[in-house]
């Protein structure tokens, strides 16, 4: 606060970037992403999407760790999350997100997340509604922690993927990564590290993905 010439109290200017712009140049530079297309028709070969998320995320010095493309079916998506978030510090999700029949994307993550990030979808909607006006009201894009992992899911259409990457994550992914760490996560155990003759001991029941379990934990998945 400062004193104005007439006696009261005004504001201090906010500086720029404030604890934000201070967490950002503490985060690392790579990022574990993983990325995963929910497609009755898609294949990794015309999977645009997940295509244009791989060279984005490479482009920005991070580390692409897995990449599936599965059916609109639950059990699959399912799956393929969970194991995504052993993997990977960011899980990129698209597709299935809609209100048709198939559009099983949504439920499962909500099923699966611990700690809701609901500033995603109200972005993504508002920067969807500045493209496509009211239709912009049938995305149901959510992201939230699963374990020591953050999930976005996005719709599958590339100018969709596009939008979200672009106008949100991507240059934020490492300060995800920083924010997820930096106070580990409840049920997201650590084993207690070794002395500098002792083995490396297993993982631990219950371990969790992510920056949060640490990095060095995660084995490099297959692509």
């Amino acid at each position: 606060m400062t004193d104005a010439p007439d006696g009261t109290h005004t504001p201090s200017p906010v500086q720029p970037g404030g604890s934000a712009g201070s967490h950002r140049e503490a985060s690392p530079r790579r990022v574990r992403v993983a990325i995963l297309t929910v497609s009755d028709t898609r294949t990794p070969e015309t999977d645009t999407s997940g295509q244009f998320l791989r060279a984005e995320i490479e482009a920005q010095g991070h580390e692409v760790v897995a990449y599936r493309v599965v059916k609109d079916d639950a059990v699959q998506i399912r799956s393929a999350l969970v194991a995504f978030t052993r993997e990977a510090t960011v899980v990129l999700s698209s597709g299935g997100t809609g209100i048709t029949g198939r559009d099983v994307t949504v439920p499962v993550v909500e099923s699966l997340i611990t700690k809701p990030i609901p500033g995603f979808g109200e972005l993504f909607r508002m920067l969807s509604y500045q493209q496509v006006g009211g239709a912009a009201m049938l995305s149901r894009a959510v992201a939230g922690l699963v374990r020591g992992a953050v999930v976005f899911a996005m719709p599958g259409s590339l100018n969709a993927v596009q939008t979200a990457w672009n106008g949100i994550l991507k240059d934020e992914l490492g300060h995800l990564a920083f924010e997820v760490e930096r106070h580990g996560q409840p049920g997201v155990l650590t084993p207690p590290l070794p002395g500098p003759d002792a083995p490396a001991p297993p993982p631990m029941p219950g371990a969790g993905g992510g920056v949060a379990a640490g990095l060095g934990r995660h084995k490099k998945g297959g692509l």
